[in-house]
């Protein structure tokens, strides 16, 4: 996977800033939550991953072009 433009990654963290709340749309991982399940973000890494503490205990990632979740008001 290609890193994503400097201004993709800015974008990414205005766009979920930390504390802000998330729900998970896709992933594709054996090991990743639920789809719908919510979490808190934690950070935005440097390669556009969204880091997230999930409600069920799961650290895993989104990952920039290959996961995805959107923003939802706080609980």
């Amino acid at each position: 996977m290609k890193t994503p433009r400097p201004e993709i990654i800015e974008r990414l963290r205005e766009d979920f800033p930390v504390g802000s709340r998330v729900e998970l749309l896709r992933m594709d991982d054996v090991q990743a939550p639920s789809i719908g399940t919510r979490g808190t973000v934690i950070g935005v890494d440097a390669i556009g991953t969204i880091h997230v503490n999930w409600d069920t205990g799961s650290g895993l990632g989104v990952a920039y072009g290959e996961d995805a979740c959107r923003r939802i008001a706080d609980d």
